[in-house]
């Protein structure tokens, strides 16, 4: 009987595309801060501009952990929590009325994406353990 190890491609592709989608994001928050702040209902660029270099620093981190033989799993475990954070942290901005209500459905739609991305996280980790 031969055991077999389990695949770790879930995990890595899932780690790889949140690593594309936070550097995306984050470069459009930084390139285009200036702009973006008004039309979502911030007075100031610097939010945007502290979390562009943040998100791009963090998706940097992800596709090293993707790139790996094997994934860390301890790392892919901080990147769940991570988006976790961000979820509720984003809820919490909607409810406070940080943003007006197009800064809160663009909130919103990247908030969804990033749920997906922790769950198939988590799965991908479970099939490994």
């Amino acid at each position: 009987m031969t055991l077999t190890k389990p695949s770790s491609q879930l995990l890595k592709k899932t780690l790889l595309a949140n690593a594309l989608f936070s550097d995306l994001c984050g470069a459009i928050m930084l390139l285009g801060a200036s702009a973006i702040a008004p039309f979502i209902g911030l007075n100031s660029p610097i939010v945007l501009t502290v979390m562009g270099i943040g998100l791009m620093a963090y998706g940097l981190w992800l596709f090293l952990n993707a790139r790996r033989a094997e994934p860390n799993l301890t790392e892919a475990k901080i990147a769940v929590a991570a988006d976790l954070a961000w979820v509720i942290g984003a809820a919490v901005v909607i409810l406070l009325g940080v943003l007006n209500t197009t800064g809160n459905w663009i909130l919103a739609g990247v908030t969804d994406v990033v749920l997906c991305f922790a769950i198939l996280q988590w799965v991908g980790i479970r099939r490994l353990q």
